[in-house]
């Protein structure tokens, strides 16, 4: 019977850490884009390829998320 519920990995954090920690740097390129972005479109609004910057800066500023959620799936308790 194992000591801890579900959601509770150990293992699967120790092991993620050094990646989150590498797309933690990643998270910060993504906001400096982000921010570029946002400027670059409040200039110009209809162009969608400073939309697309944003949304893909967003998804790089939640990186070290997805890879911790990922490698803490991936181990069992």
């Amino acid at each position: 019977m194992c000591c801890c519920d579900e959601d509770c990995r150990p293992l699967g954090f120790l092991l993620g850490l050094p990646f989150a920690l590498l797309s933690f740097l990643i998270s910060i390129v993504g906001l400096v884009v982000w921010i570029v972005g946002l400027l670059l479109t409040c200039i110009c609004p209809c162009c969608i390829c400073f939309t697309l910057l944003v949304e893909f800066a967003l998804e790089l500023i939640k990186a070290p998320l997805h890879v911790m959620e990922f490698f803490m799936s991936k181990i069992p308790c």
